[in-house]
């Protein structure tokens, strides 16, 4: 069945693919190796190509897009602002800038009530961290090494996973750490509270080795996103917070995916009661619409640029047309109690049936996540838990994950892998029926890993 606008074209198709191959240079990519799908429409937790092939969105793009595609009330937000200011410099105040500030602000825990505007989570990052160095005079800042922060210069550095390899030098004056991950512990933990402490141990003696006082902040995922969906033992993130707070450290944390109700809350941590120094953000802000992030302030920081200036600024900073979309995604989120249903969707959806398709299938190593934040970690092995696909795959090794994401999109689910994991990711609004039948397609899919498990 084809929505009103969705409409077999396959001629349209192969002009955009023509014009994609000639002239565009994708990220991530050797150019030579990939032939990127034509996207016609989307609608919902629904989007199709050309040739009238739909799919249900269990990536929401890159896990950006919380509210769906399409949504009515953040398409005419951005029509009516367009049709009034389409842009202004961000020196100027404008109504729709302050008023998606506040709402942020709103709903930022503690004393966080100021927003710097940004274009994306890696602009962020690196302004986060630019504040906390100038605010405490001091030049290290900690990350983890299963982490991503973003693409640019300072962002990829912070980065953790293997995507800053050839990139970086070493010289960014930053730290890494290991953080928890019960299931495939650093530190031979046997519980999660175990996990925490040595965990929590770690961190410290890094922190003490280092020189306290050569460090402007550590920088975290509240739930480590692309590398695992990490969710921390219950007393890991306090903890942070009180070692931070014993060594005059800046806390800062990355809600870049899990910041408007990618977890069930409005941030990440408010499921443990933490306020950091620093939120940074971008994505479910207005699910993608139009580029937009930003780093939430505290008060104390915010304090220390009241009579010096802060010495970075962009010329889209607080951009009109991407304020009204967080405007009105901010509103719709409220009125339709998304934030809600996406608690409501882990704990009832998503979380139980995972859980049940672990135990039938012995490629499935752990099931783990927070309201429409989960994911699937698939190994050869239950027993010495050694993952279906190595770690940093080459092309040839990652065969296995690649196969089951073409057996997913065969069946109409588009999926999110990433080395030897699925996340399950659909978009916050996504009802019972269609988690139910992606998950479903899921199920089958994963007899695929199942063939790789050694006997």
């Amino acid at each position: 069945m084809h929505s009103p606008n969705q409409q077999p074209d396959p001629g349209a198709a192969a002009a955009v693919r023509a014009a994609d191959r000639a002239h565009v240079f994708h990220s991530w990519s050797a150019q030579a190796h990939i032939d990127p799908l034509p996207v016609a429409g989307g609608e919902g937790v629904h989007f199709w190509d050309y040739d009238g092939n739909r799919y249900l969105d269990f990536s929401s793009q890159f896990v950006n897009l919380n509210i769906g595609h399409a949504h009515p009330r953040v398409v005419e937000a951005v029509q009516r602002q367009a049709a009034r200011l389409c842009t202004i410099a961000p020196h100027f105040a404008n109504d729709q800038r302050s008023e998606a500030a506040r709402l942020i602000a709103e709903h930022a825990p503690g004393d966080l009530n100021r927003v710097f505007f940004t274009n994306g989570g890696t602009e962020s990052n690196e302004h986060a961290v630019r504040m906390a160095r100038l605010v405490t005079g001091r030049p290290k800042v900690l990350s983890a090494y299963r982490s991503y922060h973003g693409a640019t210069h300072t962002a990829m550095h912070l980065t953790g996973d293997p995507r800053r390899w050839p990139t970086d030098t070493g010289t960014a004056g930053v730290v890494r750490f290991f953080g928890p991950y019960p299931y495939r512990s650093a530190f031979h933990a046997e519980t999660a509270e175990q996990e925490c402490a040595r965990a929590l141990e770690h961190l410290e003696q890094v922190i003490q080795f280092e020189g306290p006082a050569t460090i402007a902040a550590v920088l975290i995922e509240t739930i480590v996103g692309t590398n695992g969906i990490l969710v921390p033992p219950d007393g890991y993130l306090p903890g942070v917070r009180a070692i931070c707070d014993r060594y005059g450290i800046l806390l800062i944390t990355d809600e870049v995916m899990t910041g408007f109700g990618r977890t069930g809350a409005w941030f990440g941590v408010d499921n443990w009661g933490v306020v950091p120094d620093l939120i940074t953000f971008a994505k479910g802000v207005n699910s993608g619409y139009v580029p937009l992030g930003g780093v939430i302030i505290s008060d104390r920081v915010a304090a220390e640029f009241a009579d010096r200036p802060y010495p970075g600024g962009l010329t889209y900073s607080g951009h009109p047309l991407a304020c009204a979309a967080a405007v009105a995604t901010i509103r719709a989120m409220e009125d339709e109690g998304i934030v809600e249903h996406a608690a409501w969707l882990g704990e009832h959806v998503l979380g139980p049936r995972l859980r049940k398709m672990a135990e039938s299938h012995p490629s499935v190593g752990e099931v783990r996540g927070l309201g429409a934040f989960w994911a699937v970690e698939l190994v050869r092995d239950r027993r010495t838990r050694e993952m279906l696909v190595p770690f940093a795959p080459t092309p040839a090794q990652a065969a296995p994950m690649n196969e089951l994401a073409a057996a997913c999109r065969r069946r109409g689910l588009w999926p999110f892998t990433h080395f030897n994991r699925v996340h399950v990711v659909p978009p916050c609004v996504i009802s019972e029926q269609d988690a139910q039948r992606g998950l479903d397609i899921l199920d089958e899919a994963l007899e695929v890993a199942d063939r790789y498990v050694d006997a």
